[in-house]
């Protein structure tokens, strides 16, 4: 967000490093909030070896007084698991929360002391309307990813890393197939991230443009209806409008194709790895609690990947405001 600065040639997450001076004051509810982060993840990861046990010692035991134990012993377990998850998962989002409204809050008086002590020369050559952007739009778009985007990657992190780990322990050799399947999927969502980057950054400056006429037209409104140019001012805010529209329509459509492609790929692959599992119910290799708990980290790595890539796309667009 500097004054009139030159842009480089595409944003990248790593801009958002331009936000490190505001988030080192609260180093202590950072580290809180990621220990809740990883509490949260590893209460979500223990889910599988709990069902396991569950179909494994209360469903497929041969003595029916032993699996009604054992079904009391496994529903406790999973419930003591859904209530750990419960408590970490608010305890994470209150502390990502508050860091998100009160990292937000430092960068608005930050940009604005900034700018307030502007010479009169960039006030000449930037509009209104663009400074009011980048203390509204651009810092909103950064509390998005501070106080939800950024959590939400994280947590993905954790548990798709889990994940992935505790499959290729179980099933070592399916899964290191499947996880060099995956590694072909991450050329083409390279290019889908630059493409959503480069537009990312067009569609922040299109809504500048209508903000800096809108705040041109609004200061000088007298001047306007005197020569009665309400009709031609509409027009152009419409036409900017429209602009900053169709630059969002695009970003969208390419996110989405970038969102579609990363799913599918990922849940094809890993169907694969399953069905893989299934054959080795069959013969006997794993029990049926195993194929379970494999079903069920799956789910969860797919899960993970799909919301990382959306995350992903919000970050692309907050890197491309902070460049501004």
């Amino acid at each position: 967000m500097s004054d009139r600065s030159p842009r480089s040639p595409s944003a990248t997450p790593r801009s958002l490093g331009g936000l490190l001076p505001y988030v080192r004051p609260y180093r202590a509810r950072i580290a809180l909030a990621g220990l809740f982060l990883v509490l949260a993840a590893l209460a979500t990861l223990a889910f599988p070896v709990a069902l396991k046990g569950l179909i494994d010692q209360g469903l497929v035991a041969a003595d029916p007084g032993a699996r009604v134990l054992a079904l009391r012993g496994q529903f406790l377990l999973l419930f003591a698991v859904g209530a750990a998850l419960g408590l970490f998962s608010a305890a994470r989002f209150y502390m990502v929360s508050w860091l998100g409204e009160r990292i937000t809050a430092d960068l608005r008086n930050a940009v604005y002391a900034h700018v307030v002590h502007q010479s009169p020369e960039f006030f000449e050559s930037t509009q209104t309307g663009e400074v009011l952007s980048r203390l509204t739009t651009d810092t909103t778009l950064v509390q998005t990813v501070v106080g939800s985007s950024l959590s939400m990657g994280l947590r993905n992190s954790v548990m798709g890393l889990g994940a992935l780990i505790a499959l290729v322990v179980t099933n070592p050799w399916v899964m290191t197939q499947v996880l060099g399947i995956l590694l072909l999927v991450v050329l083409p969502t390279m290019y889908f991230g630059r493409r959503v980057r480069k537009l990312s950054r067009a569609s922040q400056d299109r809504v500048a443009d209508s903000s800096a006429i809108a705040a041109e037209v609004l200061n000088a409104i007298p001047v306007v209806q005197g020569y009665v140019q309400e009709r031609r001012e509409a027009s152009r805010f419409a036409e900017a409008t429209e602009r900053a529209f169709e630059t969002a329509r695009r970003r969208s459509a390419v996110r989405a194709w970038l969102v579609a492609f990363v799913i599918t790929a990922t849940f094809g692959t890993l169907l694969w790895g399953l069905y893989q599992g299934t054959q080795a119910v069959l013969a006997g290799r794993i029990s049926a609690g195993h194929l379970g708990q494999t079903v069920v980290f799956v789910i969860i790595l797919v899960s993970a990947v799909a919301v990382l890539s959306e995350v992903y796309g919000d970050m692309l667009r907050a890197a491309g405001a902070t460049e501004r």
